[in-house]
């Protein structure tokens, strides 16, 4: 592994080292779906040596599936931002989420131990059991409580969505002792924590958000330990989750700007996430601190009204794009989770969560003002200005 550098460096400049020895300036995007060979044996043998252990085939490509030059650029950089051996990419955060399930369920350790809240989509995986994994919910104290022989990971994300709960992450990954601790870093990014460091064997992205940054991408990655990755491309390989090499292309260059958008918008979410607590329309303000470009706050009005408010603001849902979006998670995000089990995690009917982008805060707040303004609510109002931390 090269010297260490900085993260700017890093983001930079990772997975395009060779670019200049090249004669090239900007990463090639190799969109090819298959490679001509005249050694038929010698590529018989590696494909014997992708699955025996799933470790990237020495020489020229042999078919996309088994991987892609282009999207290779990313996993190496992401994993030096991250500052694990390697990473492996997917079509969606979903597809590589349900890739390490498969990993575990392989090895016949189908109990999964969570911590909620997590995202919606994930929370349903795992309660509906759609891949055959047992799933039991806990608090963080519950972790060490809660493991079982067949236990084959435990999930937690942190900062949380959408409540932006917040996890001592070395001491999560103490309670699980030899069971690999999966931690979705989509919301801080490795800009702003790293749970490798922490103790994670596993760092799970929706690269759609902050990693992409623009919008415009889908995708997903695992950054591990190489052992790991070998069985996440032997599962990539047999499902048939790849990314897109025009995707990989745009997420390594989202990857150069990403300390710049992430420090940018945070310093907006922070602005206002102190703006929004001064309110005497919004009952509690979600904001971690860690820091970072996301902001949740409960209203004392109807929520519906400040959706239908915003003219700058789009309601939508995802985050992590340069602009500026809201959404409800009870009626969208998290929609798909049981509405108990929703509400116990900390996710009202009241709340809202904001992805802040890159735009003028004063434009931003002022259109969050008139949106406020909208929403209709009870004469009494309970403020409460709080960091959301568990």
């Amino acid at each position: 592994m090269p010297a260490p550098r900085a993260l700017a460096t890093e983001a930079v400049h990772a997975g395009r080292d060779d670019l200049a020895r090249q004669g090239v300036h900007a990463p090639p995007i190799d969109l090819s779906t298959t490679y001509p060979s005249y050694d038929s044996r010698g590529e018989a043998a590696r494909i014997d040596a992708f699955a025996a252990d799933g470790a990237e085939p020495e020489g020229p490509p042999v078919y996309g599936r088994l991987g892609n030059p282009t999207v290779a650029r990313f996993e190496t950089a992401l994993a030096r931002l991250e500052g694990t051996e390697s990473a492996v990419a997917f079509a969606t955060g979903m597809a590589a989420l349900s890739a390490v399930l498969l990993v575990r369920n392989a090895m016949g350790l189908r109990h999964v131990v969570a911590v909620r809240p997590l995202y919606g989509c994930s929370d349903h995986l795992l309660t509906a059991g759609l891949l055959g994994s047992e799933v039991t919910w806990v608090d963080p104290a519950g972790i060490a409580d809660a493991l079982r022989p067949d236990t084959g990971l435990v999930m937690v994300e942190s900062p949380a969505n959408p409540t932006l709960a917040e996890l001592d992450l070395r001491a999560v990954a103490h309670a699980c002792g030899s069971v690999p601790l999966l931690a979705d870093n989509t919301f801080a990014t490795p800009v702003l924590q790293r749970p490798a460091e922490q103790g994670a064997r596993l760092v799970l992205h929706s690269a759609t958000k902050y990693l992409g940054g623009h919008g415009d991408v889908m995708g997903g990655v695992v950054a591990c330990d190489e052992l790991f990755a070998g069985r996440l491309r032997q599962v990539r390989f047999a499902t048939g989750g790849v990314l897109h090499p025009l995707a990989g292309y745009l997420l390594l260059r989202g990857l150069s700007t990403l300390p710049v958008r992430v420090r940018a918008a945070s310093s907006n979410a922070a602005e206002l996430a102190g703006r929004l607590a001064a309110d005497p329309r919004v009952t509690r303000v979600h904001y971690p601190r860690i820091g970072g470009a996301m902001v949740a706050f409960e209203v004392a009005g109807d929520p519906h009204d400040v959706i239908a408010g915003v003219r700058l603001i789009t309601p939508a849902v995802s985050l992590g794009s340069v602009d500026t979006l809201i959404q409800h998670p009870a009626s969208i995000s998290h929609r798909i989770v049981d509405v108990d089990d929703r509400r116990g995690a900390g996710v009202s009917d009241r709340l809202l969560r904001l992805s802040v982008g890159l735009e003028d805060v004063e434009d931003l707040w002022a259109d969050l003002d008139r949106a406020l303004g909208t929403a209709s609510g009870p004469g009494r109002v309970f403020r409460e200005a709080a960091v959301a931390n568990r």
